[in-house]
């Protein structure tokens, strides 16, 4: 759109400015008037610029408003029903329809003055060519020919500049969205000065991490060793940064200060795609695909076949109900997987991690939403499928860690692979526990030995 309204000036003016120099070849008094013109075109048209920028911010906004209304009330439709909340929903959709009604109107009415102007300009500029010219010829100072040739041309020579004029007004309304792309386009990238990294071993290593969302600080001098092959539960409340630390380790965010490390390279050292093909993760909130099953199983390996599909289906005990459904594993499940139940959707996102076979997986509360008859058996087949892997699992509890008992970590920081026991849990299994932050209730290394 933009570039068909800067074509259509372009060409407008280009044009203009060649009917307004030919003139000037047959009669320089006719060709001074249609430049005149064109000159009181471009100063109107410059102050109507002037205000469409003052507001086609506010009118961006208005529609953003409008777009993240519209897009929260028809996702939270099932919560107004079930509250009752249809007369409150509707009113706060309407007040942002309203808004963004009245910044359309508001920049039309300013708009309308202005293009009125345009048009006068054009129009009395033309009637005084073709008056000029007829007065030249009755004074015999101008031939018949440039006569008729002006009045034939007067039709013309605004003609393209007129209708650009219309559209010029567009002009800052797209530019205020070319601005929003452009300011997330300019945000810094993340592995500019990353390599291809091949790790040796897969231990990860948080050293002095800090790490805050804006003037909110989460981490504060965190330093951990988690050895490569083992499991670790890290436990907490909500909002205690558990999810955070795990993506420190992907690099999802940078730290402030401080160093993660995996294999011993810096985690800013990798190139994403490197640093990513070492990890299959498991998110609290799933996200599908509106694709078909098959393909959401793959997307962490596009090259896999349908036997290794069906073989990852199955240990995440969600081949039952894939076989089920109409057309199996090529049924399509709809954008963001509304179409099957919270369950589904997770046991779906552990076979697609399961399929990707990274030596790291991360579960951020990954049998949170898997019904009680499957979970066992699903953290059962999570345990087999990960053996000599490094998992890293998010709880609130330590019931819902691999192994399903409710244990507890006590000890000081200490380095699990580096030295010995630093405790053991009620069962008398060696642990070693991390204190991180003040709400962090324990970080646990689980490294298999018994006591």
């Amino acid at each position: 759109m933009s570039f068909a309204v800067i074509a259509r000036t372009v060409v407008g003016m280009i044009r203009t400015t060649i009917f307004s120099l030919a003139v000037l070849c047959f009669d320089w008094r006719i060709g001074l008037i249609f430049l005149l013109g064109m000159l009181l075109f471009l100063w109107v048209n410059s102050l109507l610029l002037k205000k469409s920028r003052e507001l086609s911010p506010g009118r961006l906004a208005a529609q953003t408003r409008l777009v993240d209304a519209v897009l929260e009330y028809i996702q939270g439709m099932s919560v107004v029903r079930a509250f009752h909340g249809d007369k409150a929903a509707n009113q706060t959709l309407n007040r942002t329809i309203e808004e963004t009604e009245q910044q359309n109107f508001k920049l039309e009415r300013k708009r309308i003055p202005y293009n009125v102007l345009e048009q006068i300009v054009l129009r009395v500029t033309a009637v005084a060519a073709i008056l000029f010219s007829i007065w030249f010829f009755l004074q015999g100072s101008m031939t018949l020919f440039t006569c008729l040739m002006v009045v034939v041309s007067a039709f013309l020579v605004y003609s393209e500049l007129e209708s650009a004029g219309e559209m010029f007004f567009m002009l800052p309304m797209i530019d205020a969205s070319i601005d929003r792309v452009e300011e997330i386009d300019r945000a810094p990238r993340m592995d500019e000065g990353g390599s291809v990294q091949t790790p040796k071993h897969c231990d990860i290593s948080f050293e002095h991490v800090d790490f805050s969302y804006g003037e909110r600080k989460i981490i504060r001098d965190v330093s951990f060793t988690i050895p490569e092959g083992t499991t670790t539960a890290i436990v907490g409340p909500s909002g205690s940064g558990k999810t955070t630390l795990t993506s420190l380790m992907a690099r999802f965010w940078d730290v402030d200060s401080g160093a993660v490390k995996l294999g011993g390279i810096d985690v800013k050292d990798y190139v994403l795609d490197s640093l990513m093909h070492n990890f299959s993760m498991v998110f609290q909130r799933v996200y599908l695909f509106n694709d078909s099953i098959e393909n959401n199983i793959k997307f962490g390996r596009p090259d896999a076949t349908h036997e290794e599909v069906v073989a990852a289906a199955k240990a995440a005990r969600c081949h039952e109900f894939i076989t089920a459904l109409p057309d199996g594993y090529d049924t399509i499940i709809g954008e963001s997987g509304d179409t099957i139940s919270g369950g589904e959707r997770q046991r779906l996102s552990i076979a697609r991690a399961m399929l990707k076979d990274a030596p790291i997986i991360i579960l951020d509360e990954a049998t949170a939403n898997v019904d009680p008859e499957n979970e066992a058996e699903l953290q059962e087949a999570v345990k087999a499928l990960t053996a000599g892997k490094t998992l890293v699992m998010i709880a609130h509890r330590m019931k819902n860690r691999p192994g399903g008992r409710s244990d507890s970590g006590t000890g000081s920081r200490a380095d699990c692979a580096a030295g010995p026991p630093c405790g053991t849990d009620a069962a008398g299994r060696h642990l070693c526990g991390f204190c991180l932050l003040s709400e962090i209730r324990r970080i646990v290394a689980y490294c298999g030995a018994e006591k």
